[in-house]
């Protein structure tokens, strides 16, 4: 491989919130950042714009939003006006903002659990009900979608539905079908749907991603979709995202809420994205074969070697969502695996319904760091007796 995702870079001397959490022997496997040096281009191009000196308020980048729009074509055959795109410092603020503006308090968001934790705090902060669609978990540990169920959980009150999609955390790149199926249900009950497809771009071998506003111009008039360079690059800490919103009614309304309570793009945040769209290609082509070799290692050795631990191989991003229930862990695994392994995970039960008993890993690290981290959960779990 021309780039080196083997040499583990030590991040104690920097303000990382992954490494700083816990006491220094912990290996941090859990907040969703990777362990890889960013892409020379995007170091580079942060370099020139630092030796400049100059760090003005800076305008939106036209340049960066035709780079989105060729590849949002080329990727997905997905025609995108320039005048659709608009950036954000980040997917979680942007979601929050819909369901601010597009549902009145009292009113409801409909989300798939177990799913990213910020998803529920969205209906608190907008004082609005939360309704739940949770996935199914099949014998093999994958998840899929009881449309029928989905389509109960939608009452009168429901405004806004917030995909995730790949789904964090368990792995899933939703099928056209299935995305088809929960876009005409959205439609026929006049629910928004709020696409958060940060790992857009982390999908694998035969799981292509599809934007759910691509497949068909009706569903895009009813439909925001939040993507970003930062998880795709890891340039997370630099606040650049961006929504699509085709319908221009919907778009000024989200425009006019923004005023006042969500800022622009910071310098470096634009300066990032664009070099990373325009240059970063061949670093995330072989960063895509490195992750994959890293999740079926993982698999592999899950299989082989935690009895009473499994995982579905994960179609998208770089987390593991591994079921911990019939491994004889005392309490919550992730404080037993904390204590006893020393690896660091994210509690399932963060993640709402049907996370009980589960934990989140990042693999999205140097090899030999998964290794360690792995053999030190098979050396605790053999403890257990």
């Amino acid at each position: 491989m021309s780039y080196d995702f083997d040499t583990l870079i030590d991040r104690f001397p920097t303000e990382s919130a992954k490494w700083h959490v816990f006491e220094p022997d912990v290996l941090p496997m859990w907040v969703a950042d990777m362990d890889f040096r960013s892409p020379e281009p995007v170091i580079q191009a942060l370099h020139q714009r630092v030796e400049h000196g100059i760090f003005g308020y800076p305008k939106e980048s036209p340049e960066l939003r035709q780079v989105i729009i060729e590849r949002l074509a080329r990727l997905y055959g997905w025609k995108v006006n320039p005048e659709e795109i608009l950036f954000l410092p980040g997917v979680i603020g942007s979601f929050n903002l819909a369901c601010y503006t597009f549902a009145n308090p009292g009113e409801s968001v409909l989300i798939q659990p177990p799913v990213y934790p910020p998803f529920f705090s969205a209906a608190k902060y907008a004082q609005l009900t939360l309704q739940e669609n949770p996935l199914v978990q099949l014998a093999d540990g994958s998840y899929s979608i009881d449309f029928d169920a989905f389509e109960r959980a939608i009452t009168p009150s429901t405004r806004v539905f917030i995909l995730c999609n790949p789904h964090n955390p368990v792995g899933r790149v939703f099928r056209r079908e299935e995305l088809e199926k929960m876009a005409e249900i959205c439609l026929r009950h006049n629910v928004l749907i709020c696409s958060d497809e940060i790992h857009c771009d982390l999908v694998y071998t035969g799981h292509p991603h599809l934007p759910v506003a691509s497949l068909h111009p009706e569903i895009a008039s009813q439909t925001i979709t939040l993507m970003a360079p930062s998880k795709t690059f890891n340039i997370a800490g630099l606040d650049c995202s961006f929504a699509i919103i085709p319908n221009e009614e919907l778009r000024k309304r989200y425009e006019a809420a923004r005023q006042g309570r969500i800022g622009g793009v910071n310098l470096f945040g634009y300066q990032a994205a664009l070099s990373a769209y325009q240059y970063g290609q061949p670093w995330l082509d072989e960063l895509l074969v490195y992750l994959e070799a890293n999740r079926d290692w993982l698999y592999d050795f899950v299989k082989q070697n935690l009895p009473g631990i499994r995982m579905a191989k994960p179609e998208g991003t770089y987390l593991a969502w591994m079921d911990c229930r019939e491994a004889g862990i005392p309490g919550a695994a992730c404080e037993y695996l904390i204590k006893q392994a020393r690896v660091a995970l994210n509690d399932g039960c963060t993640f709402g319904p049907g996370g009980d008993g589960f934990v989140r890993l990042n693999f999205a690290s140097p090899r030999a760091m998964l290794v360690e981290g792995m053999q030190r959960i098979q050396h605790a779990l053999s403890r257990l007796g």
